[in-house]
C-alpha cells in the first residue's frame, strides 16, 4: 500500500500551530492536525477550505501511548509524515517548589518526550521523503530562567536536541529546523502566569513568526529567531555574565507574573498551554 505524504502538526488548534497550520495549507501541503480534544480544530481544519480535508487526532499527547495512536491515526488514514512539526507545549510561571508537581513534570514530558518521539518515530518516513522536522523551542532555550525555571530548561534541551538532529539528518536529505521566538501574540503568556505588558518591540504575531519558521524550514536552515531585538538579544546573552542573567530573568518573573493560583483559571483547569 502507497502511504501519501502529509505534514504532521501538534499542538495545531491555536497559537503558533494554528499559524502554522494554515501557512503549511497556503504552500499546498496535506495535512495532520493533532491537539487536545478541542471543537476549534475541526474548526480549523474546515475553514482551511482545502481539497482534501485535513487528518484531525484529538488526544493528550502526555498519555503513554499517545505517539503509538498517532501513527496508527495515520496508518490507518493511510498516510505518513514527510514533515513533523512540534509545537505541542506550556509553560508555567512562579516559584518551582511552589508550582503543582504534576503540572510540571507533565510539562517536562510533553514538551522534551514527546517532542523527542515524535522527531524520531517517523525518521523512516522522513528520510523516504526527504522531508524536515520543525521543533519549537524559544528564546527562553538560551539562559536559565528563574520563576520559569522548567519551562526553560526544557525548551534548552529542544534546542540542543533539535540542532544535533539537524547535523545528523543533512546526511539523509532531512531538514531539521529550531524555531527560537520571543513572545507572541497568543493566549500562551496570559494562561502561563504572566501579566505584563511586553514592550511592543519584542512582541509579534502568531502569523509572522509561522511564516518565518515555514521559509526556514524550506530553506534548511539550523535555527530560526524572528524579529531583530530577538535576533540581537540572543546574539549578545551568551557573553553576558550568567550571574546577571540570572538576577535580571528573576526580578522581571517576580514582576511580571501572577501569584500561584491566580493564573487564568482555564488554564490551570486544562493544565497544558498549547502554543
Amino acid at each position: 500500500m502507497t502511504m501519501h505524504p502529509v505534514v504532521l502538526i501538534t499542538g495545531a488548534s491555536s497559537g503558533i500551530g494554528a499559524a502554522l497550520t494554515r501557512v503549511f495549507a497556503a504552500n499546498g501541503h496535506d495535512l495532520a492536525l493533532v491537539s487536545l480534544p478541542d471543537a476549534q480544530l475541526d474548526i480549523l481544519a474546515d475553514d482551511l477550505g482545502m481539497t482534501t480535508r485535513p487528518l484531525t487526532i484529538a488526544l493528550d499527547l502526555t498519555d503513554r501511548d499517545a505517539g503509538q495512536r498517532v501513527a496508527d491515526a495515520l496508518a490507518t488514514a493511510g498516510l505518513e509524515p514527510s514533515v513533523v512539526v512540534n509545537c505541542a507545549g506550556f509553560g508555567m510561571v512562579g516559584a518551582t517548589a511552589e508550582l503543582d508537581l504534576a503540572k510540571q513534570l507533565a510539562m517536562i514530558e510533553l514538551n522534551m518526550r514527546v517532542l523527542a518521539e515524535l522527531s524520531l518515530r517517523f525518521s523512516d518516513s522522513l528520510i523516504r521523503h526527504r522531508g524536515g522536522i520543525l521543533n519549537i523551542a524559544s528564546i527562553a532555550a538560551f539562559l536559565p530562567g528563574p520563576g520559569i525555571a522548567v519551562y526553560n530548561a526544557s525548551k534548552a534541551f529542544v534546542l540542543s536536541f533539535s540542532e544535533a538532529l539537524h547535523r545528523e539528518l543533512a546526511e539523509h536529505g532531512v531538514r531539521v529546523t529550531t524555531l527560537c521566538a520571543g513572545p507572541v501574540q497568543t493566549p500562551f503568556l496570559a494562561r502561563a502566569g504572566v501579566h505584563a505588558e511586553l514592550p511592543r518591540q519584542w512582541v509579534q504575531s502568531a502569523q509572522y513568526v509561522a511564516q518565518q519558521a515555514y521559509d526556514a524550514l524550506m530553506a534548511g536552515r539550523r535555527r530560526v529567531v524572528p524579529g531583530f531585538y530577538n535576533k540581537a538579544l540572543t546574539t549578545v546573552m551568551p557573553f553576558l555574565p550568567n550571574g546577571m542573567l540570572l538576577g535580571r530573568s528573576h526580578r522581571f518573573m517576580q514582576e511580571a507574573s501572577w501569584p500561584p493560583g491566580q493564573q487564568d483559571p482555564d488554564a490551570i483547569r486544562r493544565g497544558a498551554f498549547y502554543r
